[in-house]
């Protein structure tokens, strides 16, 4: 019983993430077209929204990215992606409020690396070719 709770969390925990993800990103996407008049503030909103749920199912290369070895997948317990989305969550909370420009994606890999990491130490906890594969990208957005 308690895994199903857990369970329950990580999915409103996710819910929540794709929601702040969602909204940072709107931001972060439209603010040209809003602020050149290209388009107004309703319709770039909306525009997004639906490229967004479009984009959902037509790429999972997010997923795939860290299903791919960033982490040691045996150490990944319901707690770690809690963890890992929680990261990301204040990531992208923190980045919105100052008026930081970042990636939503990059902030979930970041806390499910930092998650593992912590979880299990860093010799257990990532695998060797994962970070150092996309530590560059992650940095190289600044």
């Amino acid at each position: 019983m308690r895994n199903d709770v857990v369970l329950v969390l990580v999915v409103i925990t996710a819910l929540v993430f794709d929601f702040t993800n969602g909204f940072h990103d709107t931001g972060n996407a439209m603010a040209t077209s809003i602020a050149t008049g290209a388009l107004p503030p309703r319709v770039a909103v909306a525009l997004s929204g639906l490229l967004n749920l479009i984009g959902a199912f037509l790429s999972l290369a997010v997923a795939a990215t860290i299903a791919s070895g960033l982490v040691d997948t045996k150490v990944i317990t319901l707690q770690v992606v809690a963890a890992g989305l929680a990261g990301g969550i204040i990531w992208n909370l923190l980045t919105w409020l100052f008026g930081i420009p970042s990636s939503s994606s990059h902030a979930l890999i970041g806390g499910v690396i930092g998650s593992a990491v912590a979880a299990v130490g860093i010799s257990r906890g990532r695998r060797r070719s994962g970070p150092d594969r996309c530590g560059v990208g992650l940095f190289g957005q600044w």
